[in-house]
């Protein structure tokens, strides 16, 4: 390395840029097979239809007259529809020949189809029996 340079960094007037440059194997493995497949562990997703105004979790196949059990909202009704968009003409992306108002109330639609959603399933398994608190310490220092 010159003396003359300010900075005796590594850079683009460094020696050895004149040298050749190792070439590369001729036919790299996959990465699949160099270091196996990648497989996170993804948790399981399941279809949920939840409740519009309190978000618990409902039955997928709903009748005319139910409600939620909870809040008692008309589970029939425009918002609790997969249909329901409140940007588009009378707030409903299916065809439909007027406005039906209110859009939380029970509605007799043909169109209607519960809004579900995929969700990941997060919650744990239960220990395999009842434990006691002072079992669950002592297993803590074991």
């Amino acid at each position: 390395m010159s003396e003359d340079r300010k900075y005796r960094q590594r850079g683009y007037r460094e020696d050895d840029r004149d040298r050749p440059k190792p070439q590369a194997p001729a036919q790299r493995a996959p990465r699949e097979e160099r270091d196996g497949p990648r497989t996170p562990n993804l948790m399981s997703s399941h279809e949920v239809f939840r409740c519009a105004r309190c978000g618990r979790i409902q039955a997928a196949t709903t009748g005319l007259e139910d409600a939620c059990p909870q809040c008692g909202v008309d589970l029939h009704s425009c918002v609790q529809c997969q249909s329901f968009d409140p940007g588009s003409t009378f707030e409903c992306m299916q065809a439909i020949p007027a406005r039906i108002s209110p859009k939380d109330a029970r509605n007799t639609c043909t169109l209607f189809a519960p809004r579900t959603t995929f969700e990941r399933r997060t919650g744990s398994t239960p220990a395999a029996g009842p434990v006691s608190a002072q079992q669950a310490f002592d297993d803590l220092f074991k």
